[in-house]
């Protein structure tokens, strides 16, 4: 069963139905990755709402889908045009999930944050992508944005 979970997320990920990926979460879901930090509950679900709704030449891959009946992995890969810069990125992460009532309760993403910023942004991103300060000012602006799709009843 929750290896069906992760894959009907991801699948739906694929396919921009954000309404699907959500019905995967409990309603108390904790996400965590190194863009947005820490985000619980509606605000999580919200984020994959909004990047869904924004995505430009998104194409979702994953593999190694592994579960039991508590947690489970997997290793997915997207790329994408990063709209800011118009520079293509493909970002390959590690998730890990923990299960409760059938959903997934907890989801937390793992990559390499300096090799995004890498391709996101070029060479400012070669130069401060790997920072504390970097790593603070993205997820302030990328939390700032969610703020404002929230406020403008998009979710």
């Amino acid at each position: 069963m929750s290896k069906a979970l992760i894959t009907k997320f991801y699948t739906a990920f694929a396919a921009l139905d954000s309404t699907t990926m959500i019905s995967c979460y409990h309603n108390d879901i904790e996400f965590t990755d190194p863009a947005f930090g820490t985000l619980n509950g509606d605000r999580a679900k919200a984020m994959w709402v909004m990047l869904c709704k924004n995505a430009h030449n998104l194409k979702v891959e994953f593999s190694k889908v592994e579960a039991t009946e508590t947690n489970g992995s997997a290793h997915w890969n997207v790329s994408y045009t990063f709209r800011k810069t118009g520079r293509p990125v493909l970002n390959k992460i590690e998730a890990t999930f923990e299960f409760k009532e059938d959903k997934i309760i907890k989801h937390t993403d793992s990559f390499n944050l300096h090799n995004w910023a890498k391709q996101a942004i070029g060479f400012q991103g070669l130069l401060l992508g790997g920072t504390s300060f970097f790593k603070k000012k993205l997820q302030q602006q990328t939390n700032g944005l969610l703020d404002e799709f929230i406020k403008g009843k998009q979710y």
